[in-house]
């Protein structure tokens, strides 16, 4: 039973801290990142990147990063 309660803890997103979220800037830019709750990124307009939040911690390395989609 130990393991299932693991599992769902890990598969569950965690509360970022929103001071970190502020204080954060995009690691090829240095612009603002917007907060993509849903998706559980933050979003470099400007690089046209989406950095991952896993487990509560921004993974802001450019090869995890997710490229946007040009509109």
């Amino acid at each position: 039973m130990a393991k299932k309660k693991a599992a769902a803890d890990e598969a569950a997103p965690r509360l970022t801290d929103p001071k970190l979220l502020e204080i954060l800037v995009c690691p090829i830019t240095h612009g603002p990142l917007v907060y993509d709750k849903a998706g559980q990124e933050l979003i470099s307009k400007k690089a046209g990147l989406a950095f991952p939040i896993r487990q509560g911690v921004p993974i802001m390395l450019e090869d995890e990063a997710r490229k946007l989609e040009e509109k």
